[in-house]
């Protein structure tokens, strides 16, 4: 699970350190490879959480979504077609899934610990 918590704060640390300006054209782009980077981000989380994070399927999955969110909304564009909105609903949807998955895990642990604590004591 570090290894994503030191990849995503690098990266901002990166993004904040050399302020670029983009065209407008290039929002739609940048705010889906944004949200498939935050999709992987959390899957990461989770899968650490779960005791199933492989790096090689953390990476792959990001480069992946990545990639076919900029397709789907560069052939989107091309054709006229919101296709954009479907990734930002698929990446959107499983992050809020991944996130309430987090928190169910975080909770869990924090649980079985205070009832851990609480037999050791007695």
């Amino acid at each position: 699970m570090w290894i994503v918590v030191v990849g995503l704060a690098m990266g901002i640390l990166i993004g904040l350190s050399f302020p670029n300006v983009l065209p407008v054209s290039f929002a739609n782009y940048l705010s889906i490879a944004l949200l498939a980077a935050m999709d992987s981000a959390f899957g990461g989380i989770r899968a650490s959480l779960e005791g199933k994070f492989i790096p090689l399927t953390f990476v792959s999955g990001l480069v992946s979504n990545a990639v076919l969110a900029a397709l789907l909304t560069y052939l989107g564009n091309k054709m006229g077609v919101p296709l954009f909105d479907a990734a930002l609903f698929a990446f959107g949807f499983r992050i809020f899934q991944n996130l309430g998955a987090i928190r169910h895990a975080l909770i869990d642990r924090w649980q079985k610990s205070r009832v851990k604590l609480h037999h050791e004591s007695v």
